[in-house]
């Protein structure tokens, strides 16, 4: 207890600041219930002590004077004996739990009194700097108000010009501003920090701090503002300025969002300052964040509205040419200004380490030798390598860029081992693959301005698109089909082979350094822009504008006007070479057997062709007797024809037809006596055919047939095969099968993609699937029919549409699927392209669109749109070609 005494009397000792709700009074208080705690301790220890001894004298009973036996001194003895012992075992316990009790006192003591010295540092420290602090408050105040009333000031003047009826609320204004009127004027230091802040500070702002006060904020006598429990913005107002505390006005007050302009008056506002401050920082992120996603949202919109701008503003800026008038006597425009071709880079050597072998060895190859040996090992993995022809006339070729001391090592294809090179390609070719998206992006920009560059030309004030503009690199002829001259060598073309068209007041295009070009030509009768010819097959190559461009458009437009025309004529036509097959000259009888071959079958007409220049490919009019084979009965049928020849790019044309009887009698007429190398039709040529046709329609020709009867089979096929209540899949499908029917009209085959397995596999894979989800929710849907019948609510009938719906749509997307794979495996050898871009009239397919609610898209894509934006725009449902 003297420990306890002492520690109370050291901290009663200390003078503490006698201030409410302080740590200090806290102390005070604790240190006083320890007392009285400690006294009421003694105090039981005392009672206990005193009852104990009365107890002790009450139980023992007094010795008597008289005679005393020896027995009972001993049991009297014995039972004092315990009695002190039972004394002393309370008396130890008790001082033991005293012990205790003060151990925890002193500790108690101990902690509270660290407690009192870790405050009163604390609160020394705040003392110290709080005049200082007080002294840079002062001046913040009365910068903000000078501020806030500058503020006011110019409020009230626009409001006296803008509204004059409000002068009793402009009154009260000024009232309010007064104080600050007063502050303003107690100094020029004030006024000019004022002014210095007032001038950083935007009007919005300056509007924000006029309003920032608040009617439930109390003022204690020392002017300062307290019981806000928000963040406050602290106004200085003194009644002192002319105004009593019953007249003045409760300031307004609003939350802050810049601490910067609080005047802080205690430690625990700087304290609250801090934790604001981290508060606006965190704000400020997530404003930052927020205003980062709102852009990146509002990009992704603009993303879409510049292209729906741009597509738009294509539209408002295409040319539609088909509304203006045409240029006659054969003029195609009046001004061409273009930049030319965009000749292939250079070659690049091998890098060290990439090899060519022969028979085994290590061998450097001269720079041309080795460019055309790329050529040869880009194509390894592909089947024309395999090709003898190809091999040939590509080691022949190959053997003229050879130097002599190659020539006499390399005399073998087969010794020759182009495997490092080939692989040096696969890698380069994966590595661009796999280039991130970045690099593939600046890729991209790079060719898009060389496109910006070469890929445009301005035609009559309008800006056209260059189709080709660039110039084939070098490299090996493949051709189509089994060509004779697969695998020779293209050269690289260089300047002085290319000829360049323009008008005579445009800017001619430069040619590379040190280069010139072969002629400069200002001919507006024509349509390309630059020509050469190519090495292999000695034909001319074109550099053209787009297929959308004007000169493409008004070219397709005649052409397919000219077989509508025909269509009124075909008629005559018929009955005319039906008549010419009992002519008595024999040109007449050929000349109309050749001209129902290309009406019925829709031949091509035929050019003659150099001997030994170019594949043994034929028309119609350069058929051979060993072409056709005359069957009187086949299959149950009379007389029946069987042509077996090599069309257009080589490919092969199989067919059997009946024909009628006069065609196939004359046939056997101009079959005899003849070898079979002879030609079938040896009075005939499309020159001669072509004269013919003139004669009978203006502008008529043996290709104008072809054109007429693929878009009259469109026509006739969309009006048989189209079923108004298909869906759109449906309808899709049958226009692909109309257009089929036109390609195998025209024998437009090509050989069967390489990923066509596959691609059927995935279709029938994701049609399996479907038919399995397809299962599984008419089950559902059976389950909660059920389920609808027992509960009969709302909920679970809405369960049921929700599962009907999904049905329906799982329906639809099986359909798809299968419609899909038809189509698919029906176009398998047929090419469909050919014939919807060069021979089937757009208008017709427009209109088809247009009737059945077809999306054109569904039909044409981007680019023939573009190429037939001129039907699209002139055409409605009921044309008909």
């Amino acid at each position: 207890m003297m420990n306890g005494a002492m520690t109370l009397t050291s901290t009663e000792g200390l003078r503490l600041p006698q201030e409410p709700g302080s740590s200090t009074s806290e102390l005070n208080s604790a240190v006083s219930k320890d007392e009285e705690k400690d006294k009421k301790v003694t105090k039981s220890n005392k009672s206990n002590k005193d009852e104990k001894n009365k107890n002790s004298k009450h139980n023992s009973p007094p010795l008597p004077k008289t005679e005393r036996e020896p027995s009972h001194r001993k049991r009297k003895n014995n039972l004092a004996g315990n009695n002190l012992n039972k004394k002393h075992k309370e008396d130890t316990s008790e001082m033991q739990v005293n012990k205790e009790v003060k151990i925890e006192q002193k500790e108690s003591y101990d902690a509270a009194e660290k407690k009192v010295k870790g405050n009163l540092l604390k609160r020394s420290t705040c003392q110290e700097s709080f005049e200082d602090m007080l002294m840079g408050m002062d001046e913040q105040l009365k910068e903000f108000c000078a501020r806030k009333q500058k503020n006011k000031d110019r409020k009230h003047k626009e409001r006296e010009k803008t509204n004059s009826s409000n002068k009793p609320q402009d009154k009260e204004e000024n009232n309010l501003g007064r104080p600050n009127d007063d502050l303003k004027s107690t100094g020029n230091d004030y006024g000019d920090t004022a002014k210095k802040l007032t001038s950083k500070e935007t009007p919005a702002r300056e509007d924000d701090l006029s309003e920032a006060l608040s009617e439930d904020q109390d003022l204690d006598g020392d002017e300062i503002p307290v019981g806000n429990s928000k963040k406050m913005k602290r106004v200085y107002c003194n009644a002192s300025y002319g105004h009593s505390n019953d007249k003045l006005k409760k300031p307004k007050l609003e939350e802050t969002e810049e601490d910067d302009e609080i005047p802080q008056t205690s430690s625990a506002c700087m304290a609250a300052r801090r934790s604001s401050e981290k508060l606006k920082k965190k704000v400020k992120i997530t404003i930052e964040e927020k205003e980062r996603k709102q852009k990146l949202r509002k990009g992704e919109k603009s993303k879409t509205q510049l292209k729906e701008e741009e597509e738009k503003k294509r539209e408002a800026e295409k040319w539609k040419w088909w509304e203006e008038e045409h240029y006659e006597d054969g003029v195609k425009w009046m001004f061409l200004e273009h930049q030319g071709p965009l000749f292939a880079a250079e070659y690049e050597p091998f890098p060290f380490g990439v090899d060519f072998y022969y028979n085994g060895d290590r061998m450097k190859l001269s720079l041309a030798a080795e460019e055309v040996a790329t050529f040869y090992a880009k194509m390894l993995d592909h089947e024309y390598t395999t090709k003898e022809v190809f091999r040939q006339n590509f080691f022949h070729d190959w053997r003229k860029e050879m130097n002599e001391q190659e020539r006499m090592i390399i005399t073998d294809l087969n010794k020759c081992d182009f495997t490092q090179l080939h692989k040096y390609f696969t890698e380069k070719a994966e590595a661009k693959k796999a280039l991130p998206k970045e690099e593939k992006q600046k890729l991209k920009l790079e060719q898009d301005a060389i496109t910006e560059i070469y890929g445009y030309c301005v035609m009559d004030g309008h800006r056209e698109r260059i189709a080709n503009f660039k110039i084939e690199p070098p490299g090996l002829f493949r051709g189509r089909g089994d060509h004779p001259k697969m695998g020779k060598l293209k050269k690289r073309i260089m300047p002085e082979d290319v000829i360049i068209n323009c008008s005579k007041d445009s800017k001619i295009p430069e040619p590379p350094e040190n280069h010139q070009w072969k002629e400069v030509r200002f001919d507006n009768k024509v349509t390309w822009l630059a020509s050469w010819t190519e090495n292999v097959q000695g034909l001319l190559k074109y550099i053209m504008l787009n297929p959308s461009s004007k000169l493409k458009g008004e070219k397709d437009w005649q052409k397919y006007e000219v077989a509508r025309r025909l269509k009124d004529k075909i008629d005559a036509i018929r009955s005319q070479y039906h008549i010419d097959w009992k002519s008595r000259e024999m040109k007449s009888r050929q000349r109309a057997v050749a001209l129902y071959f290309i009406d019925k079958l829709a031949l091509r007409a035929g050019n003659e062709k150099e001997e030994g220049e170019t594949a043994d490919t034929v028309g119609c009019c350069s058929l051979r007797v060993e072409h056709i084979k005359l069957h009187d009965n086949d299959g149950g049928q009379q007389c029946v024809v069987e042509f077996d020849f090599l069309g257009k790019d080589s490919i092969r044309y199989y067919n059997k037809v009946p024909v009628e009887k006069q065609v196939f009698k004359n046939l056997k007429l101009f079959m005899e006596n003849k070898d079979p190398t002879d030609d079938l039709f040896d009075r005939l040529n499309t020159s001669d055919l072509n004269k013919h046709l003139q004669e009978l329609m203006e502008g008529l020709t043996a290709k104008v047939f072809r054109t007429y009867n693929a878009s009259i089979t469109l026509q006739e096929q969309l009006a048989e095969l189209t079923d108004p209540e298909e869906s759109i899949a449906e309808k899709i499908l049958s226009y692909n099968r109309a257009n089929r029917a036109v390609a195998v009209l025209c024998n437009h085959q090509r050989t069967p993609p390489k990923t066509f397995e596959k691609s059927m596999k995935n279709i029938q894979s994701k049609i399996e699937a479907k038919k399995e989800q397809l299962a599984v929710a008419k089950k559902d849907l059976k389950n909660a029919k059920v389920d609808y019948k027992v509960k009969k609510d709302e909920k679970s009938k809405q369960v049921v549409e929700k599962k009907k719906k999904l049905l329906q749509r799982l329906e639809e997307q099986l359909m798809k699927l299968e419609v899909q794979a038809t189509d698919r495996e029906e176009n398998k050898q047929i090419a469909l392209g050919t014939s919807k871009l060069n021979y089937l009239d757009p208008r017709i397919t427009v209109a088809w669109c247009k009737k059945w609610h077809v999306p054109i898209e569904k039909v044409y894509n981007k680019t023939q749109r573009e190429k037939f934006a001129w039907a699209i725009d002139m055409t409605d449902e009921n044309f008909e070609f």
